[in-house]
């Protein structure tokens, strides 16, 4: 694969025209990655872990969340324990696992850099490994900054780029976006590929429309983390993730004029506007 896309959920009540027997399977039809988000607060199952692994084929990859127990409750300091469960119930989907991906809260600033060091140090080579941060600290064009890309690149980890520009540019009333608002951070976007598989989040407003310009740009970049014989990961989001399939579709086109190697991205049949039924 010469980057990976998708989305930060596989089903959704109004992604699919009928009611899908697998949708993991028909989601991994057209899309290459999955955020898993859901390791966030729970570890999956060694049965659900079975069934998703027959559920994807070979080039597919899960991107899990590091358990919130790990990174908000320990802070990464004294969690032995819990990082070796966490990594010895992925073991099943090791080779179909892309980045192990750490989202720290917004009291992790840069002086819990040294706790941070520790921690990567003790993780295994067996897999690949983000962080995303949302301290100010870590956005600002200065000593901290730097020596937090320098801790990275030393070890090989990417750091997670979570794109809200085109969101925060673009307010609107209805209560998804108004969450989104509420929830999503607020930095200026640091774009710097520390590892061999850079990772973009990247949240459109309700319109995606809105967005053509920001995917315009991030493109053009994944093409040139390409060329340089990287292998991005791009994830797409909108406040309600409904048309988050149709963003990511919008990028894979640009992706592919830009490249033509580059498959573009095929989706379902898309449902009638009215369908609301429930997975």
């Amino acid at each position: 694969m010469h980057y990976y896309i998708g989305l930060p959920e596989w089903r959704h009540p109004q992604w699919y025209a009928t009611r899908p027997a697998n949708p993991l399977n028909l989601y991994a039809q057209h899309f290459s990655t999955i955020e898993g988000n859901s390791s966030f607060y729970a570890l999956p199952s060694a049965d659900n872990l079975a069934a998703w692994r027959d559920s994807v084929p070979a080039h597919f990859r899960f991107c899990f969340k590091f358990p919130r127990t790990i990174s908000h409750d320990a802070q990464l300091r004294h969690c032995g324990a819990e990082l070796r469960e966490f990594l010895n119930r992925l073991v099943p989907l090791q080779d179909r696992t892309g980045l192990l991906w750490l989202q720290m809260g917004p009291q992790f600033s840069a002086r819990n850099l040294p706790d941070l060091a520790a921690f990567v140090a003790q993780l295994p080579a067996d897999f690949h490994y983000g962080i995303e941060v949302r301290h100010r600290d870590f956005f600002r064009k200065d000593e901290n900054s730097a020596a937090f890309h320098r801790l990275l690149a030393a070890q090989g980890i990417n750091r997670v780029m979570f794109d809200t520009r085109t969101l925060f540019a673009h307010p609107a009333e209805d209560e998804a976006t108004r969450d989104a608002l509420r929830k999503k951070p607020r930095f200026p976007l640091q774009v710097v590929a520390t590892g061999a598989y850079p990772m973009v989040r990247f949240i459109s407003p309700m319109q995606i429309n809105l967005a053509e310009q920001a995917l315009d740009q991030w493109a053009a970049k994944i093409c040139q983390w390409i060329s340089e014989q990287r292998t991005p990961y791009v994830f797409f989001h909108t406040p309600d993730i409904r048309e988050a399939p149709q963003l990511a579709q919008r990028f894979a086109d640009k992706v592919a004029a830009l490249n033509p190697e580059l498959q573009a991205l095929t989706l379902w049949d898309a449902p009638p506007e009215q369908d609301t039924l429930p997975l």
